[in-house]
């Protein structure tokens, strides 16, 4: 755990970010899951033993984290903004019934061919998003 700890302190200070307790504590967090946590949810987990993260405190780490790509923001649904430390590349699949996301490695979408796309268009970066119904949705 301690060295986890001493991993997670250098990673913030490569990035020039000022090690906090609520920004150690939002990322740790952040790396121990795979769910893709709301702003919410990662508050509500933080302040389970004592609160002591407010919701402000918990945006404005995010968004620190977000800005030296340490976190990227994920938008699977309409109006709900999700985090993930996972910052390489891949794609995600929702499931519409109970909500689970999952990531999917980039490389199970070798053959998008994006030149297609009308000319003046220059695309930067995808992601594929695939929604449909999880195994334990379907029993």
């Amino acid at each position: 755990m301690q060295k986890e700890a001493a991993a997670i302190v250098k990673r913030l200070k490569k990035n020039k970010l000022r090690v906090t307790p609520q920004r150690f504590a939002v990322y740790a967090n952040l790396l121990a899951r795979t769910d893709h946590p709301t702003a919410e949810q990662i508050l509500s987990d933080l302040n389970q033993t004592a609160p002591t993260s407010s919701q402000a405190t918990v945006y404005s780490a995010l968004q620190a984290l977000r800005q030296v790509g340490l976190v990227r923001e994920v938008l699977l649904e309409e109006g709900v903004s999700r985090y993930d430390a996972n910052v390489d590349s891949h794609h995600h699949f929702r499931c519409r019934c109970c909500g689970v996301i999952e990531d999917i490695p980039w490389k199970t979408f070798q053959s998008i061919n994006l030149q297609g796309l009308r000319p003046g268009i220059q695309p930067e970066r995808y992601e594929v998003t695939v929604q449909g119904v999880c195994d334990r949705c379907q029993d």
